[in-house]
């Protein structure tokens, strides 16, 4: 014989278990939510969205900003002296003395730069400075100074 309390005891645990099931369930979400609101101090989802988005403005400035440092870099360091040709000779062969005269050619990454000339003897010193544009200049340049500047851009000093 079935009783009517039978299917209402089932009924009941069923529904029991449902309630516990959606309790736990409950409680995940409510974690799950918490670990979502966590820093920043943040009270509820819109605070969070909020305070995410000004971060990401703060980002992209701050990107920005270092972007345009590079660039300053990448520029300055185009325009630095990048490599050094040096040429020992002697001026006067035939005659004592030593290679004690040089040309020495510094240039940046575009060919622009000084080749600076010493010329020695036992009389006196002279010191010739002359610009180069894209490894070329205006004045004429001695062979020893066309050396430097051509170690100088092969970066063999």
């Amino acid at each position: 014989m079935i009783s009517l309390e039978t299917p209402l005891l089932v009924a009941f645990g069923a529904v029991a278990f449902l309630f516990a099931v959606v309790f736990a369930l409950l409680i995940m979400m409510e974690l799950r939510f918490k670990r979502l609101l966590r820093g920043k101090n943040a009270k509820d989802l819109e605070g969070t969205l909020i305070s995410l988005g000004d971060d990401l403005q703060l980002l992209i400035k701050e990107k920005r900003e270092q972007e345009a440092q590079i660039k300053d870099l990448d520029n300055r360091v185009r325009k630095s002296v990048k490599e050094v040709g040096v040429v020992r000779f002697n001026p006067f062969k035939g005659t004592s003395g030593s290679n004690q005269s040089f040309a020495a050619a510094f240039v940046n990454e575009e060919g622009n730069g000084t080749v600076i000339s010493s010329l020695y003897s036992r009389e006196q010193v002279s010191v010739f400075a002359k610009p180069l544009k894209n490894g070329q200049s205006e004045y004429e340049l001695s062979k020893e100074e066309k050396e430097a500047v051509a170690r100088a851009s092969r970066g063999t000093a």
